[in-house]
C-alpha cells in the first residue's frame, strides 16, 4: 500500500504560480510511477502530467504543456507539480496518483493509488 497526501493548493490570480506537492508513504515510493490529474466541477477527471519511477521521462498534457512541470525527489518520497502562468480554466481539484513500476507504463493510467486531492482556484 502507498498513501498519498497532496498539498500546496490555494487561491491565486491568473498569471500566478503554485507548486503542488505529493508526499508518499508506505512502500518505497521510488518504485512507483507517479502522476497528477485534475477534476473541475461538472467535468471528468483529466490527466495533467506523469513521471517515471526514476524521473527519466515525463509526460505533460497538451493543455498545460509549457506552463506545468512535473518532478520528483525520491529521497523525500515526494512528487511536485510546478504550475506557472495559471489560467482560470486550471481551476480544479488536483489529485496525485501512483502505479507500481513494471514492464510497461501508460502515463494516462490506470493508477493503483490516489490521494485525497488539493483545491486550486485561479481568479481572473
Amino acid at each position: 500500500q502507498v498513501q498519498l497526501v497532496e498539498s500546496g493548493g490555494g487561491l491565486v490570480q491568473a498569471g500566478g504560480s503554485l507548486r503542488l506537492s505529493c508526499a508518499a508513504s508506505g512502500r518505497t515510493a521510488s518504485n512507483y510511477h507517479m502522476a497528477w490529474f485534475r477534476q473541475a466541477p461538472g467535468k471528468e477527471r483529466e490527466f495533467v502530467a506523469a513521471i517515471r519511477w526514476n524521473g527519466a521521462s515525463t509526460y505533460i498534457a497538451d493543455s498545460v504543456k509549457g506552463r506545468f512541470t512535473i518532478s520528483r525527489d525520491n529521497a523525500k518520497n515526494t512528487v511536485y507539480l510546478q504550475m506557472n502562468s495559471l489560467k482560470p480554466e486550471d481551476t480544479a481539484i488536483y489529485y496525485c496518483a501512483a502505479k507500481q513500476a513494471g514492464l510497461a507504463f501508460i502515463p494516462r493510467g490506470p493508477y493503483d493509488y490516489w490521494g485525497q486531492g488539493t483545491q486550486v482556484t485561479v481568479s481572473s
